[in-house]
């Protein structure tokens, strides 16, 4: 029973590792998706396509930002 603390931190330990990992992977696909060239776009669905990168990358900052936060780096 006195091991139960310690295999529970291990287990901790090894989910934030994968989900640092997932996380990485995510971002990648994300970043690869953004940069898919889309051809004859009308002036408004152009428009409409940069404002939503804009806050996409806002929230993915945000998001970077609060995971910073609760890892203690920053």
């Amino acid at each position: 029973m006195e091991d139960l603390p310690e295999t529970i931190d291990k287990c901790l330990k090894i989910l934030d590792e994968n989900m640092e990992i997932l996380g990485n992977i995510e971002m990648k696909l994300d970043d690869e998706r953004e940069n898919e060239l889309i051809p004859n776009l009308k002036l408004h669905q152009l428009h409409d396509m940069v404002e939503d990168i804009s806050e996409s990358s806002k929230i993915k900052r945000a998001e970077n930002n609060l995971i910073r936060r609760q890892s203690g780096d920053f």
